[in-house]
């Protein structure tokens, strides 16, 4: 009875935020390689929330957990005018701007400027030289301040032609 009485306010609230709330999305960028070895773009989404507390007591929130062997964080400083040479990512990798912004563009010349609170997924591995010898994408920073970037880099490994896999 006790257990019932202290799970009653976790329901209600849980309860009153569901019938207030749709269900959430999170849009993020993915550079991901194709089946030819060339790099792309793409803006994908995560739909898979389940509202819940994330350690009760604490009241319902969406969440999403994606599944991953292990991960490091990096934090990079990006200084005022750096330009990177064309490069894949070093691993699958989560690429969220702090402050400042950059640009990433893949070899089918599309080019996404991202800043604070944009993110971008980086699993262009196992690309091929293309006539001008790039792989993966280039990158370099937008304006006059650095950029600063966190990544979290994933143990699992890379997959190809699977755009938007985290949907």
């Amino acid at each position: 009875m006790l257990l019932m009485v202290l799970a009653l306010p976790l329901f209600l609230a849980k309860t009153a935020f569901a019938e207030n709330r749709a269900p959430v999305s999170f849009a993020y960028w993915h550079v991901w390689t194709d089946l030819q070895g060339v790099s792309h773009q793409k803006k994908c989404e995560i739909r898979n929330f389940v509202l819940e507390s994330i350690e009760p007591p604490a009241a319902p929130q969406w969440l999403s957990r994606l599944k991953t062997e292990g991960a490091s964080v990096v934090i990079s400083v990006l200084p005022v005018g750096w330009i990177g040479i064309w490069h894949e990512n070093p691993k699958p990798q989560w690429i969220i701007p702090i402050s400042g912004r950059w640009y990433v563009q893949t070899m089918d010349g599309q080019r996404v400027e991202m800043g604070p609170g944009d993110v971008s997924f980086g699993e262009d591995q196992n690309t091929k030289p293309d006539a001008n010898g790039h792989k993966g994408h280039l990158s370099a920073t937008v304006g006059n301040e650095p950029c600063v970037l966190m990544m979290i880099q994933l143990k699992n490994s890379p997959t190809v032609n699977q755009p938007c896999r985290f949907d």
